[in-house]
């Protein structure tokens, strides 16, 4: 820190403040140009707005090193275009207007210099930009100090090597004083790179008094305000006293902050601040931004990633899980009475198998009877017997009525194909189906023609997009009726986490956007993908539920009346009218 306040020099095409650097005029830098030269501190990880700090601390790394402590340097770039704008933009006009650097290292134009716009030596050392999207560059000769910049648009691989930050800071292994940095503005929650190294560090915050109550505190967005409409009064408001501060007395409070680790320290300092933090952007400005940008989606995501430092949620189209685990039942051990089929959906995994049992009424109002999962080998016999069992139960109605499971999916798409087609095989006269899945758009619920596979298996093709399209848009109905959705009240917390998994999100492929549904990371979605088949199961035998449902009502009269004519069997208000021929 010390050397860049006394030897480094802003340039004037890359700062709107040029001349000495002043680490006082952004003291957000202080505590990350500290944490720098802490030896016990090998990572450091800053996730923060634009403008403010990510990219001159690179910068202040890079002049100190060339200075002071020659060394092999690696600055890493999304791409070698991005490498060789930076190299051009920052570093060579920092060489040239710093006069501890001039001369240092030679112009790329000089005879036999050795130097090119992405790679330059100096006395003691040199340091190579490259680009992430160029796999061969990333596996070079080893390099103490790795600086890795505008991580989150990197590519997910370095062409088939894999990560490209995993693949240079691997260079960095055999020096016991290396140092990595990695910096950005966050992206996608869940998906950015930036936010994922954060979390693994001691996770720094910038605290700062209030100038009125002197509480410390972190500045966050919602404590912003501002009369409707005019983004000219916006201050920030104290969280502790609720106060308004001028903007004199946010700068004063801004001076006075500290960095405060709120995770253990193992060797990795993280940093996150935001725009409220900058001496360069008024609060009216911000708020100005903000009601431009929150016009449309992408706007305010931008807004969120570069003025904020926080990560975009994806909204899409998704469900809370705590408002369904919230209208649980207490049904007992008999069916409720609106049930009249029942179906059931089996997703197979490595190491089990998950069941949901599903009753069926009127307008396909749903009750859930039973999720079960089966552990074992999916490749032994056995657990395919204990599946059997449970396919085989019996349920009871409150008038004496039962009633077995009527049709079954299970899904082929695992590792366990052959064993789901010897299980289906001799059981598809029991209505005891194999099914795979698709995304494709437009697809229908399930296509009751099956194809074969091989000579006698028969396949569904079960649209999931379609299928979760219409449970989601169930899940959302709050009122008891069509379509709604009933969950017994021994499910737990885990269960609606799973069931609520996915959402629809926008993607772009081609340049078009396209909707797709995404799992949040780390998620189980394997109650949705049951809940799917089991609804194929009841759209492969499409009953006349109404139908069923007189039956139902018929047969609890009977009961009270003996000498009544019996009605039609349930088999005749199945419809399985399949082409088997196909």
């Amino acid at each position: 820190m010390e050397w860049a306040d006394e030897r480094r020099y802003l340039s004037g095409e890359a700062s709107a403040e040029p001349g000495r650097w002043k680490t006082s005029r952004v003291e957000v830098a202080r505590g990350v140009m500290l944490a720098y030269s802490d030896p016990q501190v090998h990572t450091i990880t800053i996730m923060a707005c634009t403008q403010l700090l990510k990219t001159e601390f690179i910068n202040n790394v890079v002049a100190q090193h060339i200075d002071q402590d020659p060394c092999p340097i690696i600055v890493l770039q999304p791409s070698e275009k991005l490498g060789e704008a930076w190299s051009k933009d920052r570093l060579a006009p920092m060489l040239r207007d710093s006069p501890v650097l001039r001369g240092k290292v030679k112009s790329p134009r000089s005879r036999d210099s050795g130097n090119t716009i992405l790679h330059k030596t100096f006395p003691g050392g040199h340091i190579s930009v490259i680009g992430a999207n160029a796999p061969s560059n990333l596996a070079m000769r080893p390099v103490r100090i790795v600086l890795s910049d505008e991580v989150d648009k990197y590519p997910h691989s370095a062409g088939t090597e894999g990560d490209p930050i995993a693949l240079v800071e691997e260079r960095a292994a055999t020096f016991w004083n290396s140092k990595k940095v990695r910096t950005c503005s966050p992206t996608v929650k869940g998906y950015s790179r930036i936010e994922a190294s954060y979390e693994e560090s001691d996770k720094r915050l910038y605290y700062v008094p209030c100038p009125h109550c002197q509480e410390m505190q972190t500045l966050v967005w919602a404590q912003v305000k501002w009369e409707k409409d005019n983004p000219k009064t916006a201050r920030y408001h104290c969280a502790s006293c609720g106060k308004g501060w001028s903007e004199p007395e946010r700068l004063g409070a801004i001076q006075k902050g500290e960095w405060r680790a709120t995770a253990p320290f193992n060797g990795h300092a993280g940093f996150k601040v935001n725009k409220l933090a900058s001496p360069w952007e008024p609060i009216p400005t911000l708020a100005r931004k903000f009601l431009e940008a929150k016009k449309s989606p992408e706007t305010l995501k931008a807004f969120i990633n570069t003025q904020l430092a926080e990560t975009w949620e994806e909204e899409g189209e998704g469900i809370e899980p705590e408002g369904l685990l919230a209208r649980k039942e207490n049904w007992g051990d008999l069916l409720p009475p609106g049930v009249v089929i029942i179906t059931a959906g089996v997703d197979v995994q490595g190491d089990r198998l998950e069941c949901e049992i599903i009753g069926w009424g009127i307008g396909e109002e749903s009750w859930s009877l039973d999720y079960i999962k089966i552990y074992g080998d999916p490749g032994a016999e056995s657990v395919w017997e204990r599946l059997d069992v449970v396919l085989n139960r019996f349920y009871t109605h409150t008038n004496g009525t039962s009633y077995n499971i009527t049709a079954t999916c299970i899904d082929t798409g695992g590792h366990h194909t052959e064993q789901v087609y010897n299980f289906c095989k001799p059981r598809f006269i029991k209505g005891v189906y194999a099914i795979k899945g698709s995304s494709l758009a437009g697809r229908p619920v399930v296509n009751r023609k099956p194809t074969r596979v091989g000579r006698s298996v028969r396949l569904f093709h079960v649209g999931t997009d379609t299928a979760k399209e219409l449970i989601y848009s169930r899940l959302a109905i709050t009122e008891p009726g069509i379509g709604y959705c009933h969950f017994p009240s021994n499910y737990d917390a885990e269960y609606f986490k799973g069931l609520t998994s996915e959402r629809v999100v926008t993607r772009y492929s081609h340049g078009r956007p396209k909707r797709v549904w995404a799992k949040d990371p780390g998620a189980r979605n394997e109650p949705l993908d049951c809940r799917v088949y089991a609804l194929a199961a009841l759209k492969i035998v499409d009953p006349d539920i109404e139908g069923l449902a007189d039956i139902k009502e018929r047969k609890a009269r009977d009961r009270k009346d003996p000498g009544k004519v019996a009605p039609k069997k349930q088999g005749s208000f199945i419809n399985n009218n399949f082409d088997w021929k196909r």
